[in-house]
């Protein structure tokens, strides 16, 4: 007798861990290649651009109309590509957090060379934008390719997706750790132990692939970065503090930007011209505040520059980042925040040596923490930002001041009811005119989904029968730490379980939103 679809589903689900954690690694592997190599054209398209520069400023004055006209060029067809495809612009963080939760198609092919081509030309080009959020959607569509081309299932596919945003931010950044962290804070907001381990064993194996060829040296080398004392900590208050109310404005600023170019009526495939030009007049008076930014972050912790260089830069960076993001061509915010926020802490180091007497050994620390607390406040993923920056500058001896500021400007943020920014430019992306939402085959095929318990849920000590399931909806399965139970009606429900449960791909999302709901936490439960 020929077994259903839904029982081939069950049984497959019951050997999906150790599947995934090799399938992980795959993925991680893949993903860490792909990375070095964007990395290294990165460096290569930079190099290029400062010979260029350099070879203006030396009297040869007729490459200026050719340099232009390349700019112009290159914009134009950055405009033609984000246009024919959607998902190529932006960072594409909320492209694959929309792909996860159901909400948007993607073909991985497309999406892969076309991000890898396009944020490799658009930061060549000048435009203050990032490696981080393409590397996380190049893996991303990696992961993808595995799980079409070994015909995974979509709940199967949901994993390694998250396998390869986490092995592209790990290899991005070295930060095998931080992009862990990512998938559970950011892009699934829950933990589950599949979840964990092949992201892991994803992360991990990027970040191998990675340090082989970059070596073992941080991202930021930070030289003999001494411990802040505990009595320095009110400092961190308010530099959280600053810099939760500075990512606020961060976020403001950069919708503002998207409408500016939304309402006003240049075509998409002319607006990447506007911040090219911009890129072209900028680097002849101020080119550190072109690209990524990287460079400049590392000259901090080397160079002495001068307090009104400090903000002239900060300025420069923080709108020429909004100009160049607003456009809508393939580059991410991640590294041009990193830099802002790095900028942000020298500043405020500098002014409290100076007239509030601090060691000006500490100086370096305020950088690291501004980063970090920087990063949270637009985000609104503490953890993250926290690891991230540990990782990064490759001391964990600041872990705790790093969790300090990082929590006060989260808080901030929050008391000002800033929205994560991912969340916001996911939206702005489903409500695009042209743009279709995902909408699955007519065919009712079934999909599992595991959804966890969290403290003060309203499922908590609940028996299975008293509970008002979405329709159509099988509870199949209780994880209960290493332990899984075959529910009854009489069973209770605790908090730390995770519920298997079986579903029609067709209300996939909607199932998802309301057990999400059901199982999160309840803050008005006595």
């Amino acid at each position: 007798m020929r077994r259903s679809k839904t029982s081939h589903l069950l049984e497959n689900w019951l050997s999906l861990r150790f599947r995934l954690f090799l399938e992980g690694i795959i993925i991680g592997v893949l993903t860490g290649t792909v990375i070095v190599f964007y990395r290294v054209m990165l460096v290569h398209a930079e190099t290029l651009r400062g010979n260029v520069y350099y070879i203006m400023q030396n009297r040869s004055w007729w490459i200026i109309p050719i340099w232009f006209f390349a700019l112009i060029c290159l914009g134009y067809l950055l405009g033609r590509a984000c246009k024919k495809e959607p998902l190529l612009g932006g960072s594409g963080i909320p492209q694959v957090k929309g792909i996860i939760w159901g909400r948007i198609k993607s073909n991985w092919v497309t999406v892969l060379i076309g991000k890898f081509i396009g944020s490799l030309l658009a930061v060549g080009g000048g435009l203050s934008l990032g490696r981080g959020a393409p590397s996380i959607q190049m893996g991303a569509a990696i992961a993808q390719g595995v799980s079409r081309n070994l015909g995974r299932l979509r709940i199967e596919e949901k994993y390694l997706i998250t396998c390869g945003t986490s092995a592209g931010l790990a290899a991005a950044f070295n930060a095998p750790l931080a992009g862990v962290i990512f998938a559970i804070e950011e892009m699934h907001k829950n933990l589950s132990p599949l979840l964990l381990t092949s992201a892991l064993a994803a992360s991990l194996s990027a970040d191998l692939v990675s340090r082989h060829f970059f070596g073992q040296k941080p991202v930021f080398y930070f030289a003999d970065l001494p411990v802040l004392p505990l009595s320095h900590y009110p400092y961190l208050l308010i530099l959280g503090l600053l810099m939760g109310l500075f990512g606020v404005y961060f976020n403001y600023c950069l919708q503002k930007s998207l409408n500016f170019y939304q309402n006003s009526g240049l075509p998409i495939e002319f607006r990447p011209i506007l911040p090219l030009i911009a890129a072209g007049i900028i680097g002849f008076f101020l080119p550190q505040v072109l690209g990524g930014g990287d460079t400049l972050i590392n000259e901090l912790s080397t160079l002495n520059i001068a307090l009104s260089t400090l903000v002239i830069l900060v300025i420069f960076k923080f709108f020429f980042t909004m100009f160049s993001y607003g456009s809508g061509v393939p580059g991410g915010i991640f590294l041009p925040l990193l830099v802002i926020g790095a900028l942000s802490g020298s500043i405020f180091g500098g002014l409290i040596i100076k007239y509030l007497n601090v060691n000006p050994q500490y100086l370096h620390n305020f950088i690291i923490y501004a980063m970090a607390a920087y990063l949270t406040a637009i985000i609104k993923a503490p953890i993250t930002g926290s690891i991230l920056l540990t990782e990064m500058t490759g001391s964990f001896n600041h872990l705790l001041a790093t969790l300090v500021v990082s929590m006060s400007a989260y808080l901030v943020s929050d008391l000002l009811k800033s929205r994560p920014i991912y969340e916001v430019l996911l939206e702005r992306l489903m409500k695009k005119d042209g743009w279709s939402e995902y909408k699955p085959d007519a065919h009712d095929n079934k999909v599992i989904m595991e959804i966890p318990v969290c403290l003060n849920s309203e499922l908590d000590r609940k028996r299975v029968k008293d509970i008002s399931w979405p329709k159509g909806c099988l509870l199949v399965s209780l994880k209960r730490g290493e332990s899984e139970i075959i529910p009854k009606g009489d069973t209770l429900i605790h908090v730390g379980d995770h519920l298997v449960v079986l579903t029609s791909e067709n209300s996939e999302t909607s199932d998802s939103n309301l057990l999400t709901h059901l199982a999160g936490e309840c803050l008005d439960k006595k």
